[in-house]
């Protein structure tokens, strides 16, 4: 039950990283304003081996030391792209052929547990404003819909909690763990 030391890790730096195979998922954060969440979002990424990460509106872009205080790094080893609104980055998910879920609470959203991605596939996940959640018009031209289903009296959570329970649960979905 000895902690590993962070050598023992076997973890990849920036080059093993980017040449590593990711898996078929890009994040895309809507109006994102928190830099901590985003430099959090960019950390999860980087765990998960996400393919991606599209930055919209008002989310802060790197290099940033806010964000950077919180991604420890991150930044340098996930790729992202910066769009000004959230419609755009739709728009190149589809020209791409992405199955695209917004994670919020809608009517006939499906619950995490009950969502299967397709390992050939890629898949966008996209996450919302701190106070807002994902905006109406991106909900709609999305695929689909996926919450994450909760217990107690509150009715959310934060952005970088969620991402990070989505990533956990479809890179699992994934088979990223079998190796």
């Amino acid at each position: 039950m000895r902690k590993l030391e962070n050598h023992e890790l076997n973890r990849k730096d920036v080059e093993g990283f980017k040449n590593a195979a990711k898996l078929p998922i890009i994040v895309v954060l809507d109006q994102v304003r928190s830099l901590n969440n985003i430099g959090s979002i960019f950390r999860s990424s980087d765990a998960f081996l996400v393919s991606e990460i599209f930055l919209c509106g008002i989310t802060a872009t790197p290099p940033n030391k806010e964000i950077h205080k919180t991604a420890l790094g991150a930044t340098e080893t996930v790729n992202w792209s910066y769009f000004g609104t959230t419609l755009e980055a739709v728009a190149e998910l589809k020209k791409r052929n992405a199955t695209i879920f917004a994670v919020e609470q809608t009517e006939q959203a499906a619950f995490l547990h009950q969502v299967n991605p397709n390992p050939k596939e890629l898949t966008a996940l996209i996450f919302g404003n701190e106070v807002f959640g994902v905006e109406q018009e991106v909900i709609n031209a999305c695929d689909g819909v996926i919450e994450i289903p909760q217990l107690g009296s509150k009715h959310s959570l934060n952005i970088s909690v969620s991402a990070g329970i989505v990533l956990w649960e479809f890179a699992r979905k994934l088979n990223a763990f079998s190796n």
